[in-house]
């Protein structure tokens, strides 16, 4: 059964930051991911993953201010600088985390910005971006995000982030498979899968709606669970869901959809 990762930007969100690995661990997680670092210093952070014994699966590459909105900067022609710095502290992060895959946020189209340019700027920023991390054999990933959650995500559907990640032909660039997205945009999550395994590195997981645990709403996730078994996925599965109430209750899933896998942590 799949390996899962805690999301500690939305699980154990009523303790600080910092104090959401403890109990992570406490709770039978091997591994965490989270969107961004970069509030805090390495060495806090690793201290943290150590005492734990926690290994960091994924975290993001610099997103412009997240608290005035934006979402990611890769697509925005005037912030190509800035994108090209942030990939430059993400690396310096990874490499003192540990951490050996970063995912790229492509980010809100900008208005008045015609397609081709906004393409062309992805294309390359990602090259750039993949190019830069290859040199520390670290990988990156970019994610297909839904328009009902983020309104004007220029990154919607797992075939257009294919076609950048042919365009670019970067051997480190892979898909961060994120089925809660994949649900609202286009479904057929089983099948997008099987097809493009080789090509995803990461899975992350939600139920719909609501974007709460595993079991919640529409997606069968012991069919799924049990597909990326059969598959044999290598790959973590992040538990990026808002819970519907404590962490620690809502956590059941685990061995409700998942039981081989619950018993393993």
């Amino acid at each position: 059964m799949p390996r899962f990762a805690a999301n500690l930007t939305m699980l154990f969100n009523e303790v600080p930051f910092l104090d959401r690995f403890e109990r992570a661990a406490q709770c039978g997680f091997e591994a965490v991911e989270f969107l961004f670092p970069y509030a805090w210093q390495p060495g806090e952070i690793k201290e943290r993953l150590d005492r734990h014994r926690l290994q960091l699966v994924l975290h993001n590459l610099p997103a412009g201010d997240w608290y005035a909105g934006d979402r990611g900067i890769a697509c925005d022609p005037t912030r190509t600088g800035e994108f090209r710095e942030g990939v430059q502290l993400a690396m310096r992060y990874a490499t003192a985390l540990g951490v050996r895959q970063l995912n790229c946020l492509i980010g809100k189209a900008p208005v008045g910005v015609p397609p081709q340019a906004l393409r062309e700027t992805v294309v390359g920023n990602v090259a750039h971006a993949a190019e830069v991390l290859a040199r520390s054999d670290l990988r990156l990933l970019i994610e297909p995000i839904n328009a009902f959650d983020i309104p004007g995500f220029w990154l919607n559907r797992t075939s257009d982030a294919l076609s950048i990640m042919d365009e670019v032909g970067a051997p480190n660039l892979f898909l961060q498979y994120d089925a809660y997205h994949a649900q609202r945009t286009e479904g057929e999550l089983a099948a997008t899968i099987e097809k493009h395994l080789p090509r995803i590195a990461h899975i992350q997981v939600a139920d719909n709606p609501g974007r709460h645990e595993p079991g919640t709403g529409e997606i069968d996730h012991a069919f799924l669970f049990a597909h990326l078994d059969r598959l044999a996925y290598q790959g973590w599965v992040g538990c990026e869901y808002k819970p519907a109430g404590a962490t620690e209750a809502g956590l059941v899933w685990r061995e409700r959809l998942a039981p081989q896998a619950a018993r393993r942590s």
